[in-house]
């Protein structure tokens, strides 16, 4: 069986009183598009901040490519949070310089075409930029490393529907097929059409885990319609 590009064992976290994950077991292929599907509170963005190596597990491992998280994962994972993070003084050209200099993956050719493609002024400063502008412009440079494994949390969120399949668009066209790219989100209705797996997560752990186009032939619904049906009668969703 072909090694997982990302995989959990037993692995658990406690925010002090609060168990973010708990005992989580979970294997991801390589070269496939995986939703990671949950309610507020599921542990969506803890396992990719897990992932992305911001946080240590309480216990349990997670590895990425077999290795331990630590600086040989860091240089092949891209990680996208749930929030811009950049410097909002800096200008556009200013964060392709920065990841210029810090990922030798990235590739600028790919960031500069994509930003025209949008119409983003890269000598614009950050904080000039609309919120929905902002995400934009921090996807183009998480989608333009060569990375074995892209971690997107919540990437289209905070933008209006219109720029909604552009973005979708850019994650499927600009990543090597043979990586696999991580897609936390709450609006499966609009990410999962191009969605290769899927993973339902609930109070830190895997209710259900599979194929997308086989769970919607087997049951007839949509990956949203399973989604309602499976956690209508939980608790907090």
């Amino acid at each position: 069986m072909e090694e997982a590009i990302l995989k959990t064992t037993a692995l658990f976290m406690r925010y002090h009183r609060t168990l973010a994950l708990n005992d989580l077991n979970l294997a991801l292929p390589k070269g496939k598009i995986v939703g990671l599907l949950g309610p507020n509170g599921s542990g969506k963005t803890t396992l990719i901040k897990l992932a992305a190596g911001l946080l240590t597990p309480t216990a349990g491992t997670i590895t990425i490519g077999g290795q331990p998280i630590g600086t040989r994962t860091k240089a092949v994972v891209s990680y996208l949070p749930d929030r811009p993070c950049f410097g909002q003084g800096l200008t556009v050209n200013q964060q392709l310089d920065l990841f210029q200099d810090f990922y030798a993956d990235f590739d600028r050719s790919r960031a500069e075409t994509m930003l025209s493609a949008l119409g983003i002024d890269p000598a614009a400063r950050f904080r000039q930029l609309s919120k929905g502008t902002q995400e934009k412009v921090q996807l183009v440079l998480v989608m333009s490393r060569r990375a074995k494994l892209y971690l997107l949390d919540e990437p289209i969120g905070g933008v209006d529907p219109a720029a909604r399949d552009y973005i979708l668009n850019t994650i499927i066209t600009n990543y090597d097929p043979s990586a696999t790219v991580l897609i936390s989100t709450h609006l499966i209705a609009d990410v999962e059409r191009v969605l290769d797996e899927f993973v339902f997560l609930y109070q830190g752990k895997v209710l259900r885990t599979g194929n997308a186009d086989e769970a919607r032939e087997e049951t007839g619904k949509s990956l949203d319609e399973l989604f309602r049906e499976v956690f209508r009668c939980l608790p907090n969703c």
